[in-house]
């Protein structure tokens, strides 16, 4: 049975472009409009289905259109142009605090939440416990949501989307955030969710986990569906795309710019800088940073590849449990590999800070530096270990 069917899905909007203009138009503008619009396609011919009890995952890069499908097959805007077929009752939770009035209390909130997802009163009551018990702010649920945390906004919003029982449950984020007793706690409902033949619709930029749970990908960019199928085949793709392309590698720099990578270093563990090192021996990455304002919890992160573009190495500080805890003005994270296993070649480093619900990519440097494993010999592979023949008896 399908739960969800979308059919040639588009969504358009409206860019507005101001003009620089000398003093003399900028006069005559007093009396006419002269800002440019340009219009563009957020998403454009998407086609796909969801089944019962079906976990689809959605990855793509920033401004893919991801969030963009999910508002549009919740309902909260509308298509430019093709349809959407929803089966069953649908729960979402789309962004941060959405749906919630800042000046109601947690309980308030919960029952307006409930309401407008077609619960009564008589329902809400029944599951109030089981939604309050799931949040874990007891404490808090009579003081005004405007005084929550982004964390406490996180964990209600979540135990409201659920504990209603929906057959569709959309969630944009939600896995990749919040502390790890929470992460646990939301991947063990989504197991559970799976178990009971419901729908998910899950976006995420935490592809392990994405691959994990999901029967299928859909993987967006640019408003367009670039693949669809098994988890893994389209997670390696999203990995590698655009980052080897005609035999060269792209170099990438972007982002807001909240946090500016300043120096970037690769060090041996003599403190040595270098653009060779040898396998089995230490690689140490300084990456020396400016905040131009407090930043809350950043996530830092770096990935080597080889000359392909295939990523043989992606970490960061949130996926390691070893946060950096607050920022401000000038500082350095400092990534120290005991041993680099890889074989004779070039490689290259990208490097990133971005926000802990990965909505926010405040630097990111792809492909930034060039380094060379050094190896005598011919020996194969990508990978190298230590080893020894030996002649047995």
């Amino acid at each position: 049975m399908e739960r969800i069917h979308v059919h040639n899905l588009g969504k358009q909007y409206t860019r507005r472009h101001a003009v620089q203009k000398s003093l003399k138009a900028t006069v005559l503008s007093l009396f006419r409009n002269t800002v440019q619009k340009e219009k563009f396609w957020a998403l454009k011919d998407v086609n796909f289905s969801a089944k019962e009890g079906e976990t689809l995952g959605i990855i793509g890069p920033n401004g893919a259109g991801k969030s963009t499908l999910l508002s549009l097959i919740a309902q909260t805007t509308q298509p430019t142009e093709g349809e959407v077929q929803i089966g069953g009752r649908l729960s979402s939770l789309l962004e941060l605090g959405a749906g919630f009035h800042p000046d109601l209390t947690g309980r308030e909130n919960i029952y307006l939440n409930g309401s407008i997802l077609g619960l009564s009163k008589k329902d809400i009551n029944r599951k109030f416990d089981a939604i309050v018990d799931f949040s874990g702010i007891v404490p808090f649920i009579d003081s005004p949501v405007k005084f929550y945390s982004s964390g406490m906004y996180v964990r209600l919003g979540f135990a409201i989307a659920v504990e209603v029982d929906p057959d569709i449950l959309l969630m944009d984020e939600i896995i990749s955030v919040g502390d790890e007793e929470f992460r646990k706690k939301s991947l063990a409902k989504v197991e559970s969710f799976k178990a009971r033949g419901k729908t998910m619709l899950i976006v995420s930029h935490d592809l392990e986990t994405i691959k994990r749970i999901s029967d299928r990908i859909l993987y967006l960019d640019s408003g367009k569906v670039m693949n669809l199928g098994d988890p893994s085949l389209v997670v390696d793709e999203y990995k590698n795309f655009g980052i080897y392309q005609k035999g060269q590698i792209t170099v990438k720099d972007y982002g807001t710019r909240e946090v500016i990578f300043e120096n970037i270093f690769l060090k041996d563990n003599k403190g040595n800088v270098r653009e060779e090192f040898f396998p089995g021996r230490p690689l140490i990455i300084e990456m020396h940073y400016f905040a131009q304002s407090v930043i809350k919890d950043p996530v830092f992160g770096f990935s080597l590849s080889d000359s392909q573009g295939k990523i043989v190495l992606g970490t960061n500080t949130q996926l390691r449990e070893q946060l950096v805890g607050t920022i401000s003005g000038r500082g350095c994270v400092n990534v120290k590999i005991e041993s680099l296993n890889l074989q004779r070649g070039v490689y290259h480093l990208s490097v990133a800070c971005h926000s802990p619900d990965h909505k926010r990519q405040y630097h990111r440097k792809d492909n930034f530096l060039e380094f060379r494993i050094a190896l005598s010999g011919e020996e194969e592979g990508t990978v190298y270990m230590p080893v020894k023949f030996e002649r047995g008896e």
